[in-house]
């Protein structure tokens, strides 16, 4: 695990307590509380996990804890209730799958918080777990209620926050109960990663460096996109987004995705990257359709002639490889948001090749980041999460973390 702290970020380490790991505590005998992000994929029929990441991610923590001779309970979200307890979003679904991967029993608890919760966690010997009920399924959660956060705190002895997934939110479980464990709040792998990792970009990155966005609108990377320019050598963007710049420039998108209100900021985008001497490069060439579907006719075409009623789903050839050659000669690469339609396979060739080029930058020394969201789906779609450097859990987090924003669920640990 990393523990390597030195990049974590230095205003915070200014205002703040310098950041505590679980490395840094002695479980033994203590009842940890442990905020995880189960918030997984469920199959609709079966509700067997589909995808087991953010639960895999979470294991050397638990382990770490377990092995020190400390029992843990586990809390998280899942899902979005409106009406409070509902069958699918229940995280016993998810005990299963716990269970092979941390390789003991866990015992849930039907509830997040009372009488009969409280009497279970008081009961649990060292090297035991136990998982709660879904969080959300009490509006107090996410309303950051005190006394829901007290509630929940009167359970364990020691606070672990290993889910930066929500760290942006400024929920009870996430950052008010921090409050209740003065002096016994930590940071979990999962939690120290993301920031350090996030911090090797902004503040310590090997130049070249490139950040590579994608997506489907510039308005969700405008924040995003304000900052890298400050950073970076270069810019790549694909997906959805390219068309808007292409037709501020003044070419022809057909019915590509473009946000027709935003082309003077696609402009301003340019200038800056301009006067800033970044270079940004857009796809060339794009594969398009006569429709959203991957059975759609589509062909390749220049992204800045698409004809009408043809869309971009795609960037072209020529585009994956002058992407590919600029991420080679790269030695930190931050990438946010696919090339393409990359869940249709006639428009995943972009998105693929590269990540293929981030993998074997990778491999010849650079370091990459990979945030989150359709990023991480993508990288793993492809089978090469092992081949980079790192793999963000929580997307929404670290793009808040990149804009500059403050995370509560990071601050709070933090606070002395």
């Amino acid at each position: 695990m990393i523990t390597d702290l030195r990049f974590v970020n230095r205003a915070l380490c200014s205002k703040f307590a310098p950041m505590k790991t679980i490395d840094q505590y002695n479980f033994s005998g203590k009842k940890a509380l442990v905020r995880v992000d189960f918030n997984v994929p469920l199959d609709k029929t079966t509700f067997e996990v589909t995808d087991d990441t953010r639960i895999r991610a979470s294991i050397n923590s638990i382990k770490k804890i377990l092995q020190d001779g400390g029992s843990v309970i586990l809390m998280s979200h899942l899902g979005r209730p409106k009406e409070g307890p509902t069958e699918k979003y229940s995280l016993k679904h998810v005990v299963e799958t716990l269970k092979t991967l941390l390789g003991r029993p866990v015992k849930f608890a039907s509830d997040c918080m009372g009488t009969e919760t409280e009497k279970e966690a008081d009961s649990l010997k060292p090297g035991e777990v136990l998982l709660l009920e879904n969080l959300r399924f009490y509006k107090e959660e996410e309303k950051g209620d005190e006394t829901f956060a007290k509630n929940l705190a009167k359970l364990g002895d020691v606070y672990v926050n290993d889910a930066f997934g929500t760290a942006h939110r400024r929920h009870a479980s996430t950052a008010v109960i921090a409050q209740y464990f003065h002096g016994n709040k930590l940071f979990g792998y999962v939690m120290a990663n993301e920031v350090n990792n996030a911090e090797r970009v902004l503040s310590n990155a090997q130049k070249p460096f490139t950040a590579i966005t994608g997506g489907a609108k510039v308005s969700d990377k405008i924040l995003i996109i304000e900052q890298l320019l400050l950073k970076v050598d270069h810019l790549i963007i694909g997906g959805g987004m390219a068309y808007t710049f292409f037709k501020a420039m003044g070419g022809e998108t057909g019915s590509s995705l473009c946000e027709n209100d935003k082309l003077d900021l696609a402009n301003d985008i340019l200038n800056k990257a301009k006067q800033l001497g970044v270079s940004i490069h857009l796809p060339m060439d794009s594969v398009i359709a006569d429709g959203f579907s991957n059975e759609a006719n589509h062909k390749i075409t220049s992204s800045n002639a698409i004809p009408e009623g043809w869309m971009g789903l795609d960037i072209g050839p020529n585009a994956a490889t002058e992407f590919a050659e600029v991420i080679s000669r790269s030695k930190t690469i931050l990438w946010n948001g696919p090339m393409g339609v990359f869940e249709m396979s006639n428009f995943e060739n972009g998105t693929k090749k590269v990540a293929e080029a981030i993998v074997k930058a990778t491999s010849l020394g650079a370091f990459s980041l990979i945030g989150g969201g359709d990023s991480a789906a993508a990288i793993n779609k492809f089978g090469w999460g092992e081949k980079v450097s790192y793999v963000s859990t929580g997307g929404g987090a670290l793009l808040e973390y990149i804009e500059g924003k403050k995370l509560p669920g990071v601050e709070m640990l933090l606070a002395e």
